[in-house]
């Protein structure tokens, strides 16, 4: 059953950041964080379950790819190994707007191990962010969330990181001319597009890639002769 975007925030009220990470995202290059997001067993509060105090880690890393200008098109695009990544995407909408922000990452998911630890959940997260603060792990998070809707916990987080970077981000991106206006679209956004047709026709890249991308920001008639003359010998 998909989740409301009134479910959603309830998630989002019980999250909580227990340990951020010490350095934002990188502005033009790949960010990688790891996480660990600890919550209460799902069946703890089930009927006949053990009164003991037990807390489920799961851990990975969330990669963020070098921030991109996007339009609402691409909100329900962004989250890859997500299990409710489009109704977080929803939520966003309902939330922000459909047009904001304009300045977004595309985020991947790799999960990596889950055990469950004979301790309650806060102190296991305080344990875990201590030890992170001694091993100077600047881009880890230690994050609260519910068991069943872990990923929503964690793509709140990396979207509120986005957020914290995106005003410097945006800046910088300002100052090299690439939120200027080309056509209707930002120039960086045109320019991405224009070596993406590059590199079809050296064939390092997919058509099907370029195609994707033209669809995603709706400009597929705009390109598509262009597009078609990449198969004309």
């Amino acid at each position: 059953m998909p989740l409301t975007p009134e479910d959603i925030r309830r998630i989002v009220e019980n999250t909580e950041i227990v340990r951020p990470p010490k350095r934002l995202l990188a502005t033009f290059g790949t960010t990688v964080v790891q996480y660990f997001v600890v919550t209460k067993p799902a069946y703890a509060d089930l009927p006949g379950a053990l009164k003991e105090d037990e807390a489920v880690v799961r851990s990975g890393k969330v990669t963020a790819q070098r921030p991109q200008i996007v339009t609402p098109y691409y909100l329900m695009n962004l989250f890859r190994g997500f299990d409710h990544g489009q109704e977080y995407a929803r939520y966003l909408m309902a939330e922000h707007g459909a047009d904001s922000p304009g300045l977004m990452y595309r985020y991947e998911q790799e999960p990596g191990d889950m055990e469950v630890v004979s301790e309650a959940a806060e102190a296991v997260a305080r344990r875990i962010a201590g030890r992170l603060d001694q091993e100077n792990a600047h881009l880890a998070t230690v994050i609260r969330g519910i068991d069943q809707f872990w990923d929503v916990s964690l793509a709140h987080f990396i979207y509120a990181l986005t957020a914290g970077s995106a005003i410097g981000h945006a800046t910088e991106m300002a100052k090299r001319g690439m939120l200027d206006e080309d056509r209707g679209l930002p120039r960086a956004v045109r320019e991405r597009i224009d070596s993406m047709f590059a590199a079809v026709a050296r064939g390092e890249l997919e058509a099907s890639e370029l195609k994707t991308e033209l669809d995603r920001w709706g400009i597929f008639s705009e390109y598509e002769d262009r597009f078609l003359n990449l198969f004309r010998r």
